[in-house]
């Protein structure tokens, strides 16, 4: 398989992600998605979940199809987890779910942990037909590694006894070869959930530094640090191209790789990042010998 073919490959199909907040600020999510894409709604700490179920019901509206977040910590008990799955079934007619176990210190409730969640069987009792879980390629700042591959073991003998498919959607990063690393070892240890991985939208490098400190992320940020070294490319536009080229080439070349797809954070904005993804899935670039590929498109 060609190279182009790989990259177009890899980025079809593309998923991205909004907030309320971000949704309040796009007149109509037809003008920048094509229909029937999957949309996952973040779940903010301190939000209020009624949020959540607007946008799923704007979405669906609109021809796409939501994936509100569920987080552990931000959730107080197992009858306001069954209401917040009422709520999103009966009323924007969801089957797919994000569980995670949220970006809070100290959860507000019974849960901690993405497991706990699962293991109310709620999920299934409510028709979820797709349960995506956390990756973490660079590992995670709230778990230890040891908790993080226990919990990944758990979840994969979840998998077994649940009617629910499930696969893993991965922090965003800024380098391929955490990620390769992480999915070779977990192909060695048995794990049989497909991998989403998580690639930063575009946006400036001051924009992508200040959500990677915020977010935690590991040993690939210094793929940014280097660059900021430049003052001048503060405010220039970055594109993921090497990321996903390597990471193309790589899936090409690996058949039992569990990478199936990506997931675009719109860390820059939904507009320019989908814009992007829909061109390089129809072809619409061309491969450097920089170990990229440009797309010919306006990035303001």
């Amino acid at each position: 398989m060609s190279t182009e073919l790989s990259i177009r490959n890899l980025v079809s199909g593309f998923t991205s992600e909004t907030t309320p907040g971000a949704a309040a600020r796009i007149q109509d999510f037809r003008e920048h998605l094509h229909p029937g894409s999957i949309v996952y709604i973040t779940f903010l700490p301190g939000s209020d979940f009624a949020d959540t179920v607007a946008v799923a019901r704007r979405l669906r509206r609109e021809g796409f199809v939501p994936v509100p977040h569920f987080a552990a910590r931000s959730i107080r008990n197992r009858q306001e987890l069954d209401d917040n799955l009422s709520r999103v079934v009966g009323e924007a007619g969801v089957d797919r779910v994000l569980c995670i176990a949220g970006a809070v210190d100290k959860p507000i409730g019974d849960f901690s942990d993405s497991t706990q969640l699962l293991d109310t069987g709620l999920f299934d009792q409510h028709g979820i037909r797709t349960i995506a879980v956390a990756g973490h390629p660079e590992g995670s700042p709230d778990m230890s590694d040891a908790s993080i591959k226990e919990a990944l073991m758990w979840k994969n003998m979840f998998l077994e006894r649940s009617d629910a498919d499930m696969h893993l959607v991965t922090q965003f990063a800024f380098d391929a070869r955490p990620i390769i690393d992480w999915d070779s070892r977990l192909q060695a240890e048995g794990n049989k959930l497909p991998i989403h991985v998580g690639i930063p939208g575009l946006a400036t490098l001051k924009t992508l530094l200040m959500h990677a400190r915020a977010c935690g992320i590991g040993p690939s940020m210094k793929v940014l640090t280097r660059q900021a070294r430049n003052v001048a490319r503060l405010m220039s536009v970055n594109t993921p191209d090497k990321l996903i080229r390597e990471l193309a080439e790589y899936r090409a070349e690996r058949q039992s790789s569990g990478i199936t797809g990506v997931h675009m954070y719109p860390l820059g904005g939904l507009r320019r990042s989908a814009r992007w993804g829909h061109a390089v899935a129809r072809g619409e670039f061309v491969l450097d010998d920089k170990g990229g590929f440009s797309v010919n498109i306006d990035m303001t």
